[in-house]
């Protein structure tokens, strides 16, 4: 069972799909159709489906042209730098022997 912000989460991401599309005039038979998935599927994404593979997803955004968009998620992960520089242990050098 998804979280209600999960599920929010998804929802914006299919909004954000379906008004890409209707930004560029395509109908959503056009669109299903390039992106070898069927109409209803295709609905479903904009409805931000958590049923639908990301793969899916994921051609719907290259049809649109936005699958590069997908390269920048988690790609400034700040927290996560935070939290794993938090845990770095600086060890000292033992002296030179003479």
């Amino acid at each position: 069972m998804l979280s209600p912000k999960t599920k929010k989460i998804l929802t914006g991401l299919g909004e954000n799909i379906k008004l890409a599309r209707l930004r560029r005039k395509l109908s959503a038979e056009q669109v299903a159709e390039r992106a070898n998935i069927s109409r209803p599927t295709l609905l479903a994404i904009e409805k931000g489906s958590p049923t639908v593979s990301i793969g899916s997803y994921v051609q719907v955004l290259f049809i649109l042209g936005l699958a590069e968009d997908l390269l920048k998620v988690a790609s400034d992960d700040e927290l996560g730098r935070k939290l794993q520089d938090a845990k770095l242990i600086i060890k000292e050098r033992a002296p030179k022997r003479s």
